[in-house]
């Protein structure tokens, strides 16, 4: 039983998720310690009003609602994900695209004359009724017409 949880434990996937999740909570206090002390300050500096605004509520019947919580948690969500993109996932993705290689274009493909099964042009044999296709007449001219 436990050589089985062992195994689990110490599989690549369960290891390389447990970091990425120890990264992620990190990565997550830098985002959000970038927020608070550059872009949120920016924005009261934009707006000609204090950063933060948690203090805001008004009240109905009695009852106050914080809107200042939610419209911090609003702006500082806004704020991180921007970080993040700009940051993170258009640097990578431009990285990836660059470090990729270019798929190959897939040979021209044509129907055989036998079986209608897709072949490739350059085919001299059928790979699925076993027909030979080279030198019948058309064959080649309807392969590049078709490809």
């Amino acid at each position: 039983m436990f050589k089985g949880f062992r195994s689990f434990l110490l599989r690549g996937n369960v290891v390389d998720l447990a970091v990425g999740i120890v990264i992620g909570a990190a990565f997550t206090a830098v985002v959000t310690g970038f927020v608070a002390a550059f872009l949120t300050p920016l924005i009261g500096v934009a707006t000609g009003a204090v950063g933060d605004f948690t203090q805001k509520t008004f009240q109905v019947g009695g009852t106050t609602f914080p809107y200042g919580a939610f419209l911090n948690a609003l702006i500082s969500f806004v704020l991180v994900s921007a970080s993040i993109y700009f940051v993170v996932v258009l640097p990578v993705g431009r990285l990836q695209a660059r470090l990729e290689k270019p798929k190959a274009a897939e040979p021209a493909k044509v129907d055989c004359p036998e079986c209608l099964s897709r072949i490739p042009a350059a085919a001299t044999r059928c790979s699925f009724c076993t027909s030979e296709v080279a030198g019948l007449p058309g064959f080649p001219a309807q392969a590049l017409q078709r490809g």
